[in-house]
C-alpha cells in the first residue's frame, strides 16, 4: 500500500501564484491515483498534530517562513518526514540549491508526495538531453517548478517536440529561460494557432523563431488577440519580415499595453513631441513606449534642459530611452558637459548616437583619453569621483 494512503487529507486551497495555477494548469488529472482519490474524496479536516509537524517540517526542513508553511500546508499533510526527505534529497542531488529548493516547495508544495527516481527523474533526464545545463534546468525549475507535475509523454514532449519545429536546439536553451510556461499550457491551445496567424500574415520562419525564443509569452495570448495586435503592428507600417517588426509585437502585446502607450506617448507629448513623432520613433526603436514615464522623464530632463541637446535629437534617436541612466547616461553626459564648459566640444554638433551608443572602451578612447592633457582630471569625472565645477 502507498504511504500516501495513510493521509487523512490534501487539500487544494493555496494562495497567490500557486491558487493561480491550480485553476488554471493544474489538474487532478495529473497526479497518480491515489492523489486523485485523496483530492476527490478526503476532506476531513486536518489533525492538529498533524498540521502542526507539516508546518515544522515546511519551516525547518525546507527553508519557508512561517507564513509561507501555514499557507503551502494547505496542500499537504505529513505525518513523517521519510517521503518528503527524499524528495528533498533527490533535488539536493540534482543540483538545486537551498534557495532554489524552497522555492520548489513553496510554489508546489504537493511535489513532496512525488516519488522522485519513478516519477521526476525521467523528466530531468528529458530536459538535460536537449542540452539544457544542470545549472539552467534547476533555476528553470525552481522559477516554475509545475512543469514537474506534467506529463513527460502527454505534454512534456509533445510540446518540445513542436517547439524544435521552429527553434534549433541552441535557441531552445535561450527559449526556457523565459517559456518555461508554454509547457504548462501545451501548445496546442494558443501558441500554434498564433503561429500559424504569424505564417498566414507573411512573417518568415526566422523572424517566428525570433519571437518565440526571445518573447514567447506573446504567443500565450489568446488568438483573437494576438491577431489584433499583428494587425495593429502591420497598420503602423512594419514590414513582418523584419526584426523591428517582432520588437512592435513584443511592446503591444505587454500587459496593459493601451494604458502604457496613452501613458508614455502623453509624457512625451509634454516635452513637445507630435503624435508623428511619437509613431515614427516607436517605429525606429519600439522600445521606448514600453518605458516607464519616471525614466522618460528622466532622461529627457537630463538631456534636453541640462545638457541642451535639441529635441529633434532626441525624437531621431529614441534608443536612448533603453539605456541606463546611472551606467551610461549620467556618467558620459557628466564628460561631456565639461569638454564643453572648456569649449572643447559643441554639443550640437555631437549626436546622441556618437555619444551614448559605442562601447565603453570606445567612448572612453574618443571622449577621454583624447582630451586628458587638456582635462587631466576627465577620467575622475567620469567615474564620479570629481564634480564637474571642480575641474
Amino acid at each position: 500500500m502507498s504511504p500516501l494512503c495513510n493521509f487523512n487529507s490534501l487539500r487544494l486551497g493555496f494562495s497567490t501564484s500557486s491558487s493561480t495555477f491550480a485553476s488554471k494548469y493544474l489538474k487532478p488529472s495529473h497526479f497518480p491515483p491515489h492523489i486523485q482519490i485523496l483530492c476527490g474524496h478526503l476532506t476531513s479536516k486536518i489533525p492538529e498534530t498533524h498540521h502542526s509537524f507539516t508546518v515544522n517540517y515546511l519551516i525547518n526542513s525546507c527553508g519557508l517562513s512561517p507564513e509561507g508553511a501555514i499557507s503551502a500546508s494547505k496542500w499537504v499533510e505529513l505525518r513523517s518526514p521519510k517521503i518528503a526527505d527524499s524528495f528533498l534529497s533527490f533535488l539536493r542531488n540534482h543540483g538545486f540549491s537551498a534557495t532554489q529548493i524552497s522555492k520548489v516547495v513553496r510554489s508546489c508544495p504537493q511535489l513532496l508526495y512525488s516519488n522522485p527516481e519513478k516519477t521526476l527523474l525521467p523528466k530531468l533526464e528529458f530536459f538535460r538531453s536537449t542540452g539544457v545545463s544542470r545549472e539552467a534546468l534547476a533555476k528553470t525549475l525552481a522559477y516554475d517548478p509545475h512543469i514537474l507535475a506534467m506529463s513527460l509523454e502527454k505534454r512534456i514532449t509533445p510540446t518540445y517536440n513542436f517547439l524544435r519545429s521552429i527553434i534549433s536546439e541552441k535557441n531552445f536553451v535561450a527559449f526556457l529561460k523565459g517559456g518555461s510556461r508554454i509547457f504548462l499550457e501545451g501548445h496546442s491551445k494558443n501558441v500554434a494557432p498564433n503561429i500559424e496567424i504569424l505564417r498566414e500574415l507573411g512573417m518568415p520562419q526566422s523572424r517566428i523563431s525570433l519571437l518565440l525564443t526571445h518573447f514567447p509569452t506573446c504567443l500565450l495570448r489568446k488568438p483573437e488577440d494576438f491577431g489584433r495586435v499583428v494587425d495593429e503592428v502591420k497598420q503602423m507600417g512594419f514590414n513582418l519580415e523584419t526584426s523591428m517588426s517582432v520588437m512592435a509585437i513584443k511592446a503591444l502585446c505587454s500587459r496593459n499595453s493601451k494604458s502604457i502607450w496613452n501613458r508614455n506617448s502623453e509624457a512625451y507629448k509634454r516635452w513637445g513631441w507630435s503624435d508623428d513623432e511619437v509613431l515614427a520613433a516607436f517605429r525606429q526603436f519600439p522600445q521606448c513606449m514600453t518605458k516607464s514615464e519616471k525614466k522618460i522623464t528622466q532622461v529627457m530632463e537630463l538631456l534636453v534642459n541640462k545638457m541642451g541637446w535639441p529635441l529633434r535629437m532626441i525624437t531621431k534617436y529614441p534608443v536612448v530611452m533603453s539605456l541606463s541612466l546611472e551606467k551610461r547616461i549620467i556618467p558620459r553626459c557628466k564628460v561631456v558637459k565639461v569638454l564643453r564648459l572648456k569649449g572643447l566640444v559643441n554639443i550640437e554638433n555631437l549626436s546622441l548616437s556618437t555619444v551614448f551608443l559605442p562601447t565603453e572602451k570606445k567612448f572612453l578612447d574618443r571622449f577621454v583619453t583624447s582630451y586628458l592633457h587638456q582635462v587631466p582630471q576627465i577620467v575622475s569625472v567620469y567615474h564620479g569621483n570629481v564634480l564637474i565645477q571642480d575641474v
